[in-house]
């Protein structure tokens, strides 16, 4: 296979669509292929993105008490992860949240609810917290991800000045009844249509190191590039305690940057993003993969501690490359922090400690529970 990367690096930038078998070549690459696995998809990286990496900022507006039964997922129906749970943050708490990943270096904030779906009267709420930010913060991305979505859902988040929609496929549709019963993958497909029909970027991923073969890990990363999705979001299974996946552990630091190497194959031009369980599963490859991936979360995840926020901006800095959409004078830096946000909905934690040791519990592998920021009383991480 000698210079056999590199030639398919040639083809993708030459236009070529990835094959299964070339997807497959990538996937059981050698250790001793690893590097020039790596330096090949950094090439459609840099072609397409240079050294540039967008900084993207989680703020979880409502946390658990979710009824569907998604395996993977702390906040399932049934679920005895000990995560926060707690209803809807009122929307000056929410723009609040936002505004502090935003002075951190954040191009994107990204507002989530667990459930189903929202019903008209959560567009509406969301909606207000979005006309809130965009009016504090003109300049900033705004995607939501909110569920399942309804006619006319979509089309009033874009009116509200959401940019993106996220709902991610997961897996492969061979695949989906073995993770989630209470609805379908093709419900998944169709909210992600109705999300390109409004005119809302559509932001579409997967989750890794579910049980899932390699060839229906292709059969998902193929079936994103049919929709056409803008980003993909790679998410790594943390397998959180209380959760049908508790204790599953399948991946390691290598195999996750064949993972994402070959979606940057498959997509070459997509935005490609490293997110929840990063720091638990690439540990301390997360600096190489950065030269594959152009896309991170600055932070905690949904219900989950990442690293610490200046950590991420250190490694993109001491790797060559800069926060997208910074000032070429100026560097991201952690903000401040925030005045507590106060009390949201019915936070149902109780009184706790800042826990400062979310990366390193992650690089031990070991699930931090998120005990900060949105729905507690102390500042986010960033």
């Amino acid at each position: 296979m000698f210079k056999y990367f590199q030639d398919l690096a040639d083809r993708q930038l030459a236009g070529a669509t990835l094959t299964r078998e070339e997807a497959l070549a990538v996937l059981h690459s050698t250790d001793e292929q690893l590097l020039d696995v790596v330096a090949a998809a950094g090439r459609l990286r840099r072609a397409h993105f240079a050294n540039t990496v967008k900084v993207n900022y989680l703020v979880n507006l409502k946390s658990g008490l979710c009824p569907e039964d998604c395996t993977y997922c702390s906040q399932r129906l049934g679920s005895a992860a000990q995560i926060l749970k707690y209803t809807w943050l009122k929307p000056e708490e929410a723009v609040q949240q936002a505004a502090t990943g935003i002075r951190a270096g954040a191009s994107r904030v990204c507002l989530v609810a667990s459930g189903k779906g929202p019903t008209d009267r959560d567009v509406d709420r969301v909606a207000s917290m979005v006309e809130g930010l965009k009016d504090e913060h003109p300049q900033v991305e705004v995607c939501a991800c909110l569920g399942i979505l309804k006619d006319g859902q979509a089309a009033k988040l874009k009116n509200a000045g959401v940019d993106a929609y996220n709902h991610n496929l997961n897996t492969s549709e061979s695949n989906y009844a073995d993770i989630c019963t209470t609805h379908e993958y093709a419900d998944r497909v169709r909210t992600v249509e109705h999300a390109k029909d409004a005119g809302l970027s559509p932001c579409s991923g997967l989750i890794v190191g579910m049980g899932e073969t390699d060839n229906e890990l292709i059969d998902a990363v193929f079936a994103l590039r049919e929709l056409d999705s803008d980003s993909i979001p790679v998410n790594f299974l943390m397998p959180f305690e209380g959760t049908p996946l508790e204790g599953t552990w399948l991946l390691t630091p290598a195999h996750c940057l064949r993972i994402l190497a070959m979606i940057r194959f498959a997509c070459p031009a997509t935005e490609l993003r490293m997110a929840g369980g990063r720091e638990m599963h690439l540990r301390s490859l997360q600096p190489l993969a950065l030269q594959v991936a152009n896309s991170l979360f600055l932070g905690d995840y949904l219900t989950s501690e990442g690293q610490e926020a200046k950590a991420d901006l250190d490694m993109i800095a001491d790797n060559g490359f800069v926060v997208l959409g910074a000032g070429p004078d100026s560097s991201a830096a952690p903000a401040e922090p925030a005045e507590p946000a106060g009390s949201a909905g019915s936070a149902d934690f109780g009184k706790v400690q800042a826990n400062n040791d979310g990366g390193a519990a992650a690089s031990a592998g070991q699930v931090t529970i998120r005990r900060r920021g949105a729905g507690t009383e102390l500042a986010p991480n960033v």
